[in-house]
């Protein structure tokens, strides 16, 4: 989000300032879109150009220190809130903006970038690419102040971090998801459109950021291509897409930072921390599969014991198979309370849900052992 989004979230709502700062924002995006070139947006080596452009001054100036200056002592979540509430207000009235801008233009030519007739027609075209900017722009921002609002760690110049965070933002994870999410909330005569336009498993194997952008552009194209229906349509797509990517933002990133939290406490806790990853990951691979959050969790008490506890096990990162005969060995011969070893396993073996038949075994012989000692 930009800076203006900020100022408004602070202000609460009030059409005028909102509308004006949609503008400016509209500017500065059509600002962006000039320095395009045509092979830039059939390409969709835009996406890659906007990201630098959206993200590389903002990660600066943006982070959790930013925050607390303005909503010191108010929880993550209400901060979260209003601001994907914000947003999705944002994103309507721009959606309502552009689309009868383009619909004064030739609302009738447009069918997709891929096409013949957008060379045609430059000024349907920049305002198209002003829209999907603005929108790509607003969610990508929108995502990454969620996660530094629930404090998840993301560099941007590492690849990783950002790919991560480009898949939360726009909800990359099942296409068909997605599809039918959308499909949901726009009018019945356009769903069979939009169906067609998110066939199959659409970004499941996204290569790079220009098929991301072609992605984008083609998805947003059905939104204020269509006449009759283009500008009620477009602020309607415009703040559910945002919302949803705003409410998957929220619910992956607080889900790590609940992770996060749990590795924190048993980094805190424990007296033992070099046995404590053993453990952990005694637990965890008790049944030989391996969730996400699990594989999370084990990231971070790697991290966190190396950092307080000045911990490196070098062997177990070299594992393949865990023997369990060798960590009942390293049990039996730790002297003294082992309780927190105990209390982590407990911890470790329901942060997905419930502890299944393998890791309650486990977690009895870990009873049984701790108590001898």
């Amino acid at each position: 989000m930009t800076e203006t989004l900020n100022d408004a979230v602070d202000a609460g709502d009030d059409d005028a300032a909102d509308r004006e700062a949609v503008e400016r924002d509209r500017a500065e995006m059509r600002e962006f879109i000039k320095g395009l070139s045509a092979d830039d947006i059939k390409s969709g080596n835009w996406f890659t150009k906007l990201c630098a452009h959206a993200m590389s001054s903002y990660t600066d100036k943006v982070d959790w220190r930013y925050f607390q200056e303005r909503y010191e002592g108010v929880p993550a979540d209400a901060v979260v809130d209003q601001r994907i509430k914000m947003a999705a207000r944002y994103a309507a009235l721009e959606g309502g903006l552009s689309a009868g801008a383009y619909s004064a233009a030739v609302v009738a030519t447009l069918g997709s970038l891929g096409g013949a007739s957008p060379a045609t027609v430059p000024a349907a075209v920049a305002t198209l690419m002003v829209d999907v900017a603005f929108i790509t722009r607003l969610q990508l921002r929108l995502a990454y102040d969620i996660s530094v609002l629930y404090r998840v760690p993301l560099d941007l110049s590492d690849p990783d971090d950002l790919w991560k965070l480009i898949r939360v933002a726009f909800t990359i994870k099942s296409g068909e998801v997605v599809r039918e999410g959308v499909v949901k909330a726009v009018p019945v005569v356009v769903r069979p459109l939009i169906k067609r336009f998110y066939s199959g498993a659409v970004l499941s194997a996204a290569k790079g950021l220009p098929f991301v952008g072609k992605f984008l552009l083609q998805r947003n194209v059905i939104k204020i291509g269509i006449p009759v229906v283009g500008v009620p349509l477009a602020v309607v797509l415009n703040r559910y897409t945002t919302l949803l990517a705003g409410r998957h933002a929220q619910a992956v990133f607080r889900n790590e930072a609940r992770v996060i939290e749990v590795a924190e406490g048993l980094s805190e806790r424990s007296r033992h921390p070099r046995l404590m990853l053993w453990v952990a990951w005694l637990v965890i691979t008790a049944d030989r599969k391996i969730a996400d959050d699990e594989a999370l969790l084990m990231r971070h008490l790697v991290r966190l014991v190396r950092e307080r506890h000045q911990v490196v096990e070098e062997r177990l990162a070299r594992l393949v198979d865990i023997d369990h005969a060798e960590v009942w060995a390293q049990l039996d011969a730790e002297p003294g309370d082992l309780s927190d070893l105990l209390d982590a396993a407990d911890r470790v073996a329901t942060v997905t849900g419930d502890a299944n038949a393998r890791r309650k075994a486990v977690l009895a012989e870990l009873r049984d052992r701790c108590s001898r000692a």
